[in-house]
């Protein structure tokens, strides 16, 4: 059953449904299920000296004074108005002024208002607030909150609202029930909400609904609809898994030759967690449907040796093996560790990036299309039409947060025809477990737990800026001592908006003031060779100093190297700086990190400094990293983006989540078309996977 049209609403006409449509809401469903991102508590008055900028809030003082300024610079003029309840001050500024506005703004009659907080010239001030004459004492009216909407620039809220009333009052026959009954009483909601229920309390919260409950999303009615949503999403996650499985693939027996060579070769002993990790590689990779492995291990775990022994089983099965990383220079320096490990082994490893041109491109191309080529590493160039594989049987992705979360899908394209490859998913960014479950749902996980021995603990230390000449002198201390150092900066050249000092002006400074240090420079925008000739020098120890932006954040392994400086610490997240530490600590000798910021800094900026102080277990850092700044700066946008969530918050709703796997496992096997039903309604966007 379709649901009627969003035109049939009084007041939607073109430029209104246009309006809509930016937003996702064709129809009455699409408007209900846009759903409210906070509320305007207005059932009580908030006193002036407990308000905060940026807070909407209802208040109550009196006049004061009042003032008509003459107009300043901007021709503007203002009626300002200056309250006191007691306790605190505040001053409203009405730029529209009616007649006879200023003769009510008498001294010492009482008023409310409501509006946001915001820091004026004089102290806290609220623009234009809905305003009130009142006596002193009079009674709040029975009040409900007021929903906000996600809008777009033309919509308002007050528009928003009086469509959804409208919405509600008409409410489409075909928004039915999709959740088994028995939810509810697992959920123990003592008042089970039907969905028109649900709906209807969130968008229009009852006079008598519990305030505090709704503000903090903790409301019967908002978790029958958060669960819903979580649902949905596993129910897309495991069809996926589905889509990706249905195809048959290789059946590859464990290696007897090439991964016994390539141990024996290493000049070091795999930990147990790799051993461990990858012998639930080789167990997947015997099964005749395709390899779905999220590889999780903390900065210097050795995921790559696990990715190359998982390799050796498929090279020696007679298969072809692609390696795709997001940038050239990771891409690189799996190059050099796969050649360094294969070549001695007979086993030549091909190159293929989007910078790649003309008769090198070609010849690669041809090489991987014919079968010449067995083991293949690049970028996402991997993914273009034209790479065409002959017997691709395994596919590692490495730091997969960069891709979108769709990308891995065009490769399984790229197998032989009825045949998927195997797939093989690594990051180096630890995922908290709630995340795992909401975005890498369809992937089975393995963690390598353990760093390899010889790792030397790194000390962490926040300086402020204005002792960067302190700094300066550690720098020149410790490649004095025939130690190594980075020194990062946040931008490759200035910004008006970020005053993060820039790459190459660092390069230009510290060059002249450490004259007897030899300094490289590795930056984003450099050509990938001349990139590839200063991170070897810099590895080589021909280079002593290394200025670099965040491009060396994963993938280089430098062992020599002992103390790394990150200008600007405050602008970068917690999981992004655990990153840049782990480039050091990686030999024998003591190493340090030394956070450099501006003062001051703000109470997430000093949790994140503290955190990172304080603890170097990757795990623990991602948890606070998704307590403070959201699954964005974990796993980064284009992953979080195609969550789309609208009601779910993951750290606050993951005792949630085992229950809503398990529901849409179900629902997929015993009621797919109410599964498909469900998809449609949270996720009207996203890719529909055939289940045939």
């Amino acid at each position: 059953m379709t649901s009627p049209s969003i035109r049939t609403l009084s007041g939607v006409g073109e430029q209104v449904a246009q309006l809509l449509a930016r937003l996702g809401i064709l129809t009455l469903s699409d408007l209900l299920f846009h759903l409210p991102r906070g509320y305007e508590d207005r059932s009580r008055i908030v006193p002036l000296n407990q308000l905060r900028i940026g807070q909407s809030a209802l208040i109550e003082g009196t006049i004061q004074s009042s003032e008509h300024p003459p107009a300043g610079k901007s021709g503007r003029t203002a009626l300002l108005v200056h309250l006191s309840d007691g306790a605190g001050r505040l001053t409203l500024r009405f730029f529209q002024i009616y007649p006879g506005m200023k003769d009510k703004m008498q001294a010492g009659r009482t008023l409310r208002a409501f509006g946001e907080v915001r820091m004026g010239g004089r102290g806290l001030e609220m623009s234009h607030p809905e305003i009130q004459m009142v006596s002193p004492g009079t009674a709040l009216p029975p009040s409900r909150l007021t929903a906000i909407y996600p809008t777009t620039e033309g919509l308002t809220q007050a528009k928003l609202r009086s469509l959804m009333e409208q919405a509600l009052k008409a409410f489409p026959a075909e928004l039915q029930e999709l959740l088994p009954t028995r939810v509810f009483a697992v959920l123990r909601q003592t008042q089970p909400y039907s969905l028109k229920q649900a709906l209807r309390e969130v968008h229009h919260p009852a006079v008598d609904s519990d305030v505090e409950a709704l503000l903090s999303y903790r409301h019967p009615a908002q978790i029958r609809l958060i669960f819903e949503e979580l649902v949905a999403h596993q129910a897309s996650l495991l069809s996926r898994r589905y889509y990706l499985q249905i195809k048959a693939a290789p059946v590859i027996p464990a290696s007897t030759q090439l991964a016994p060579q390539l141990l024996a070769n290493l000049r070091f002993s795999p930990t147990g967690a790799q051993l461990r990790v990858g012998a639930e590689i080789s167990r997947d990779l015997t099964l005749r449907h395709p390899m779905l492995r999220l590889v999780q291990g903390d900065v210097g775990s050795g995921k790559t040796l696990v990715a190359a022994l998982a390799a050796c089983h498929v090279l020696e099965a007679g298969w072809q093996v692609a390696l795709m990383a997001p940038t050239e220079l990771l891409a690189e320096q799996h190059l050099i560790n796969f050649r360094n490990w294969f070549e001695p082994l007979g086993i030549q490893v091909t190159w293929l990036a989007g910078k790649q041109k003309g008769k090198a491109r070609a010849a690669a191309e041809a090489a991987v299309s014919s079968g010449e080529s067995r083991l293949v590493i690049g970028t996402h160039a991997l993914f273009q039409d034209s790479v065409q594989f002959a017997n691709l049987g395994l596919v590692i992705i490495d730091e997969q947060h960069r891709f979108g979360v769709d990308q891995r899908l065009a490769l399984r394209e790229k197998g032989m025809a009825g045949m998927s490859p195997h797939q093989l998913v690594m990051t180096a960014t630890p995922i908290p477990r709630t995340l795992t479950m909401s975005v890498y749902g369809d992937l089975d996980t393995s963690i390598i737990d353990e760093l390899p021995p010889g790792r030397t603990p790194v000390t962490t230390v926040a300086v402020p800026f204005e002792r960067r000449e302190d700094v300066i002198v550690r720098v020149a201390a410790n490649c004095g001592q025939g130690k190594q150092a980075y020194w990062v900066c946040t931008l490759v050249e200035e910004s008006e908006t970020l005053d993060a000092k820039a790459a190459e002006d660092t390069y230009e400074e510290l060059t002249q003031r450490l004259p007897g240090l030899k300094i490289g420079l590795v930056h984003g925008r450099m050509k990938s060779d001349e990139k590839q000739q200063v991170m070897q020098a810099f590895k080589a120890n021909e280079l002593q100093l290394l200025i670099a932006t965040t491009v060396i954040e994963v993938g280089v392994d430098v062992p020599n190297a002992s103390l790394m400086i990150i200008e600007n610490a405050e602008r970068l997240g917690l999981s992004q700086l655990h990153q840049l530490r782990g480039r050091v600590g990686r030999g024998a000798a003591a190493s340090f990190c030394v956070l450099m910021y501006k003062a001051p800094l703000s109470e997430n900026g000093v949790e994140r400094i503290t955190t990172l102080r304080e603890s170097s277990d990757g795990f623990v850092i991602a948890e606070k990293d998704l307590e403070l700044r959201g699954p964005g700066e974990i796993l980064g946008t284009k992953q979080t983006g195609l969550l789309g969530l609208r009601l779910v918050q993951l750290q606050r709703d993951q005792y949630l989540l085992p229950l809503a796997q398990e529901i849409a496992s179900n629902l997929l096997k015993e009621q797919p078309q109410q599964a498909d039903a469900l998809m449609l309604r949270w996720l009207p966007t996203a890719p529909r996977y055939a289940r045939v």
